[in-house]
């Protein structure tokens, strides 16, 4: 029996935003799942370094010769590592890095770039996770001008 094929999906720009935290990880394999059942969408990987990170490393600046494209190389590699490395072939794919308000750069990033799905996960339940990502995610999600898919942590955590 033939599969009929798949309807065209309204979702052609998918945002999966990172954080590089485990959760942010296993929310990526739903990015990955939402590229693969759309061909020729494009996919959207944003890290945002938080600004007080930012303002600590450019302490550094004057201190230490080229932080800014240590760090920079930094990042691209754990992204590579961590993300690119998965994206099946023929998949078009765009890391942006931004420094600011997370939740900030993240709805203006979406807007700028017409994104019609953002990818989130969520922290657990403590008052430590919910300050550092779960107040993102909430704004993200009361503010953004397309749907937002949350992802919770996988089972057990």
């Amino acid at each position: 029996m033939t599969e009929a094929p798949l309807p065209e999906s309204p979702y052609r720009r998918i945002l999966f935003c990172t954080d590089f935290s485990p959760n942010a990880d296993a929310a990526f394999a739903f990015a990955i799942d939402a590229v693969r059942r759309r061909p020729g969408c494009t996919l959207h990987l944003l890290h945002v370094i938080p600004e007080p990170d930012a303002q600590f490393w450019k302490t550094y600046i004057y201190e230490v010769e080229d932080v800014d494209a240590k760090a920079r190389a930094d990042i691209d590699a754990k992204i590579a590592e961590s993300y690119t490395s998965r994206v099946p072939a023929g998949v078009n794919v765009e890391v942006t890095v931004r420094i600011g308000r997370e939740y900030v750069e993240i709805l203006k990033f979406a807007r700028e770039k017409h994104v019609d799905l953002i990818i989130l996960g969520r922290h657990g339940h403590t008052a430590f996770s919910d300050w550092l990502f779960g107040g993102v995610t909430e704004k993200v999600t009361r503010k953004a001008d397309c749907p937002v898919l949350i992802v919770p942590p996988p089972r057990g955590e």
